[in-house]
């Protein structure tokens, strides 16, 4: 065994930059490539990977810390053999000769793709020529990535552009990262849109360097049909936006369009923009609270907090898409201190995360909760038995797993519940990934069991218990949280008789589950001892009607009754 000092690595020429969120601490085992802490520069959000498997021994830093290239993290004991070529590899290749002198920036491989601050063009033409020609610009290195989709498109033919102005914003699963134009000049012909997936190399655009079109100029204005030029003239934003995002320059619920310009200028990350697009936030409208003022994931949360509660900070909610225009009172400002002793503790980032959605969902969609009670005196009596016979395999199936396991067959009956509204459509999926609600320490998450259709009871059981582990460890990736079809949130092991979950946006249903209790049952002859399970189906009343909704519990019920009809 060997110790090893983990460095930040090659970031470009970025100096402090802060630390946003640390996932390992003294004492964890990490692998190769596990992400060990989370950089936030002005221009992408990237992890720093592990180098090698080993186990953290000294943890160097923490959350709002700064850090500049070579910055020691942490130290890791590892098997000195293969730690040093690791570490080196944990560098980019940000020598590589289509290198822009601009700041890059991307940590190690399996961490944050490079952030390109230089477009890859082909060779300019001499100025001196005077001859128009057009260069083209790619897509540059991206690092390992492939077919990473284009979020935003900033430009359209006949835009004049700056060096360094933005041109298209990619998006991959780890950051999002903005292609600036590698020189002043005027679009002669764009070849791509949102939607479009792209790679290194890809060509983008052609561009008319500004030299050449200065030397054009005269003879352009001398036509009676040119069209002037503004060389000031920003880029305009498309007039398409991706489904899920609020197209530019469209009005907020106050009535007033998202100011394309200011939304631009404003201090944030490419990630807080695609952040503030979501929820249709106008950044030019958020005060920042970051260094040198810029707008954190933070800002815009409270901005959107403040709006559907009729805060005074953003006025009436401009600029936010859906809940501003309800002309709420304005949350209550209250002196708690002056009634007795207080203690002000900052929410959890889960719950800051998870309570803008989840007044936006409230806020954004027509709840209806249907109730019903299921007998499941017999699948509990299996279950309890089953968990006998498997003792010695630690797996524990918990009731949640039949669960799991009905609803993929309830979600085949009922395909409505398992869609989506997509603007004007309702996308049906094909597929089952199921979501639960798991309790931990920082609050609710809420992990997906994937393609749950295909696959049996235990090994559902076996996935539950990895996730909730990771869960309650604070280990959880995003992937492990994405794709979900279907959501439970089962109380069952705390109490309660039945309540409202909230719908978990863009999926238009959840089941909530409650605690069983015996309750005596007429069976056309006499009462009898049965075990009744409390379920509450929420659901988007503007896909799911009310006769559909009790057909889908009662059906779900049956199931849990006899559950040898699932396999029918």
């Amino acid at each position: 065994m060997s110790t090893l000092e983990v460095k930040v690595p090659d970031i470009g020429d970025f100096k402090d930059v802060p630390v946003i969120e640390v996932f390992v601490k003294a004492g964890d085992r990490v692998k190769p490539d596990d992400s060990l802490v989370t950089l936030e520069s002005d221009k992408a959000t990237m992890d720093v990977p592990s180098p090698s498997a080993g186990v953290v021994k000294d943890l160097k830093l923490k959350v709002g810390d700064k850090v500049s290239e070579g910055g020691v993290i942490l130290t890791l004991e590892t098997d000195g053999a293969a730690a040093a070529p690791q570490q080196a590899s944990a560098k980019p290749s940000s020598q590589s000769p289509s290198s822009s002198p601009s700041p890059a920036e991307p940590p190690a491989p399996g961490g944050a793709p490079p952030q390109p601050t230089g477009a890859t063009p082909s060779p300019q033409p001499s100025a001196a020529s005077g001859r128009a020609s057009a260069q083209e610009v790619k897509v540059p290195d991206i690092g390992d990535f492939k077919d990473v989709p284009v979020i935003e498109v900033f430009v359209k033919p006949g835009d004049t552009v700056k060096a360094d102005d933005p041109l298209v914003t990619l998006e991959s699963d780890k950051a999002t990262m903005d292609v600036p134009s590698p020189t002043a000049g005027v679009i002669k012909d764009l070849k791509l849109k949102v939607g479009d997936k792209v790679s290194e190399g890809t060509v983008i655009l052609t561009l008319e360097a500004r030299e050449t079109a200065a030397a054009k100029a005269p003879q352009e204005a001398a036509a009676p049909a040119a069209t002037k030029e503004e060389p000031s003239t920003p880029p305009t934003p498309p007039k398409e936006a991706p489904p899920s995002r609020p197209a530019p320059g469209t009005a907020g619920a106050s009535g007033a369009p998202i100011d394309e310009q200011a939304f631009k200028a404003a201090h944030a990350s490419p990630s807080v923009r695609v952040f503030a697009r979501e929820l249709g936030v106008d950044l030019s409208k958020v005060k920042g609270s970051g260094p040198k003022g810029r707008i954190l994931h933070e800002d815009v949360q409270q901005f959107v907090k403040q709006a559907l509660s009729g805060g005074a900070a953003p006025a009436a909610g401009a600029g936010i898409t859906g809940g501003g225009a309800l002309n709420l009172l304005p949350w209550p400002q209250v002196d708690f201190s002056k009634y007795g002793a207080v203690e002000a503790k900052p929410l959890s980032r889960i719950k800051k995360i998870s309570g803008a959605n989840l007044a936006r969902n409230w806020v954004m969609i027509p709840h209806v909760t249907q109730f019903d009670d299921a007998d499941i005196t017999d699948l509990e009596a299996f279950r309890v038995r089953l968990n006998k016979e498997n003792e010695k395999a630690g797996i524990k199936v918990t009731m949640l797993a039949f669960l799991i396991k009905v609803s993929v067959a309830a979600l085949r009956k009922f395909p409505d519940v398992n869609a989506s509204i997509d603007g004007d459509n309702l996308v049906y999926k094909r597929y089952f990934n199921i979501g639960f609600a798991a309790d931990t320490p920082n609050g609710l998450v809420v992990p997906v069991i994937k393609n749950a259709d295909q696959k049996g009871i235990m090994q559902i059981a076996q996935e539950m218990g990895e996730l909730s582990a990771k869960a309650r460890d604070g280990k959880l990736g995003p992937a492990d949280m994405q794709g979900g079809c279907f959501s439970i949130s089962s109380l069952g092991g705390i109490g309660g008789t039945a309540f409202t979950p909230i719908i978990n946006a863009p999926e238009v249903a959840i089941l909530g589950v409650s605690r069983s209790a015996t309750k005596p049952v007429w069976d056309g002859k006499e009462f009898a001892p049965r075990l009744t399970l409390p379920i509450s189906l929420s659901y988007d009343h503007r896909v799911i009607d009310g006769a559909a909704a009790a057909r889908f519990t009662t059906y779900l019920c049956q199931l849990l009754a006899d559950m040898r009809r699932v396999v029918l």
